[in-house]
């Protein structure tokens, strides 16, 4: 009977010992547990080493990490009538466990239909080019309605990114070659504006040497005609010079009535001997016709000699 005893109480023991280990709970730093006793919710445990009643209270672990949900490809409807293949992944993380737990039967098959369901929406709303250039507009709206609905549910929806808006083949072939054509007319745009500014450029270049030379031909006769100018200067101040050192020679040597009217006689000739068609005398002419009275009557008076000795 002993043995059976000890036996029984050993099997007790180990009993004892699970069931004691069975209520004694890990929660990692990145999770929630929620506590529900006898099938009512109970409390919210947060991370580190917890005890619950076991048989009497079961625990249910939330991960709070951020999410990745990949929307599977779907065929969507543009606006302008074009059929493209869409594709898309939603981020999103748990921001009230009891929310998430018990809002909803199967988020992840829920957030996937509201996804494809929203992006038809959206992108059905515009045309072909307009979904293919407005990326960052389409992820905004996506995530604005698909936040609005997964807010009851406990979650945040943090990003949407579209992966692929893909078009027909037919309709692909056709925006290259649209694209291939607008590119070939921006390079001829590009070409004739260079050729352009080229020629007005050139234009430019003759005309500003067309000034220079210009304006050079102009400083070259400016000079030529201002050394002209001095070289008159200087000959008739060197003239007038001389005239005025032969002056003072003159009167320097006092010469007589008679040698002065020579002088003028022989710069008369010299005068009449000129292409002038004016001749100016100097005022004083009376003394000089004075003088020519008086050699006239030398002249005669030595004729008249001359005579009476033959």
């Amino acid at each position: 009977m002993g043995e059976v005893f000890t036996f029984i109480f050993g099997v007790l023991a180990v009993v004892l010992i699970i069931f004691i280990l069975s209520g004694i709970k890990i929660i990692r730093p990145y999770q929630n547990g929620l506590v529900e006793r006898l099938g009512k919710f109970d409390r919210i445990l947060k991370p580190g080493l917890k005890i619950v009643v076991p048989l009497l209270e079961t625990m249910v672990k939330i991960d709070l990490r951020e999410q990745v949900v990949d929307i599977p490809p779907q065929e969507v409807i543009t606006k302008d009538n074009v059929v493209a293949t869409v594709d898309a992944v939603v981020f999103l993380e748990v921001v009230d466990p009891y929310c998430y737990n018990y809002n909803i039967a199967n988020f992840w098959l829920a957030i996937v239909n509201l996804a494809q369901t929203n992006l038809r929406n959206v992108i059905g709303d515009m045309s072909l080019d307009e979904s293919l250039s407005s990326r960052e507009s389409i992820n905004a709206k996506l995530q604005k309605s698909l936040d609005e609905v997964t807010d009851k549910w406990g979650t945040k929806v943090t990003r949407v990114e579209i992966k692929r808006i893909e078009p027909p083949v037919d309709v692909t072939d056709a925006m290259h070659k649209q694209m291939k054509a607008e590119r070939y007319r921006r390079a001829k745009i590009l070409e004739a504006e260079a050729e352009k500014q080229s020629q007005i450029l050139i234009a430019d270049g003759q005309k500003e040497a067309q000034i220079k030379k210009a304006e050079g031909e102009a400083e070259a006769i400016k000079q030529v005609a201002d050394a002209e100018k001095y070289k008159k200067i200087a000959i008739a101040s060197g003239e007038a010079q001389a005239i005025v050192n032969v002056f003072n020679a003159m009167h320097e040597g006092r010469p007589t009535k008679d040698l002065i009217t020579l002088k003028y006689l022989e710069s008369l000739e010299k005068m009449a001997n000129g292409q002038a068609t004016k001749i100016f005398m100097p005022v004083e002419t009376s003394g000089v016709l004075g003088s020519l009275n008086t050699i006239k009557e030398i002249f005669s008076n030595n004729d008249i000699t001359t005579a009476e000795k033959k």
